[in-house]
C-alpha cells in the first residue's frame, strides 16, 4: 500500500505549513486526485490516521476532492472530459489525446489554527 508513504510524505509538507504558519494544529487537509494519479482514495483515507498520529494533524480531517479526467485532441484540437477507460477524443473520436488534467495529487488546502498572541 503506497498510500502509507504518499500520506507520509504529505504529512511533511503539512508540517511545512503549519512551522511556517505558527499553526498550534492541523484541522484539516484538502488534496485533489485525479483517476489517473495512481492514488486509491478509499486506501489513502484509511492511511491517514496512521501517518497523521503525533503530528500537529493528529485530529484533523482529510477531505478529498476528486478530479475529471480532460482531453485535447491531437487531431481536430477539441479539449473535453474523458473517461479512464476510453482515452479518445470526444468530437472526432481520435485515440491521439494530450491529458490536460487527470494525473495530479494535490495538496490544495491546509486549514490550520494558530495562536496569534
Amino acid at each position: 500500500m503506497h498510500e502509507l508513504s504518499i500520506c507520509q510524505a504529505l504529512m511533511e509538507e503539512v508540517a511545512r505549513v503549519g512551522r511556517e504558519q505558527r499553526a498550534r494544529r492541523i484541522v484539516a487537509v484538502t488534496v485533489r486526485i485525479g483517476p489517473l494519479s495512481g492514488v486509491d482514495p478509499a486506501l489513502l483515507e484509511s492511511a491517514y490516521p496512521l501517518a497523521s498520529a503525533g503530528t500537529a494533524a493528529a485530529d484533523s480531517r482529510l477531505i478529498i476532492e476528486r478530479s475529471e479526467l480532460r482531453v485535447q485532441c491531437l487531431e481536430c484540437g477539441a479539449e473535453a472530459q474523458a473517461q479512464c477507460t476510453s482515452l479518445v477524443c470526444a468530437r472526432c473520436g481520435h485515440w491521439r489525446v494530450r491529458i490536460l488534467a487527470g494525473q495530479e495529487l494535490l495538496l490544495t488546502r491546509v486549514e490550520l489554527e494558530r495562536d496569534d498572541a
